[in-house]
């Protein structure tokens, strides 16, 4: 089963990417800082990080993932894609999925970058 981990410090869209992605092994973490010593435990097929976050932001927490583990998958997720899309790709992000998204490309984004389980 694809192990994904959820990065998004409000819990709504935490939950709301549980149900969209019931078919698969979801791990949870509510800011950067967080992601990163999950991602070092986990060691998760994909991250879905959100970019704005207190405590440590997604651009952060993806260059020091990336850092950590080159071959790491991390798809951005963001409302402002324009405005921080391109710091978040510098940062080693692989996709950039911007907010609002349906399951459908969640689920065909996963399997592009991950292969389906």
């Amino acid at each position: 089963m694809i192990k994904v981990m959820v990065v998004d410090d409000e819990i709504a869209m935490r939950e709301i990417l549980k149900i969209m992605l019931k078919d698969f092994k979801i791990i949870e973490a509510s800011n950067g800082k967080e992601a990163i010593e999950l991602y070092k435990k986990e060691k998760p097929d994909l991250v879905l990080m959100d970019v704005m976050m207190p405590i440590m932001n997604g651009i952060d927490a993806t260059y020091e993932i990336k850092k950590m583990d080159p071959n790491a998958k991390i798809v951005a997720i963001t409302a402002y894609a324009s405005s921080k899309g391109e710091k978040v790709l510098e940062a080693g992000a692989d996709f950039i999925l911007k907010k609002p998204f349906t399951r459908r490309e969640v689920i065909k984004m996963i399997e592009k970058i991950v292969g389906s389980s």
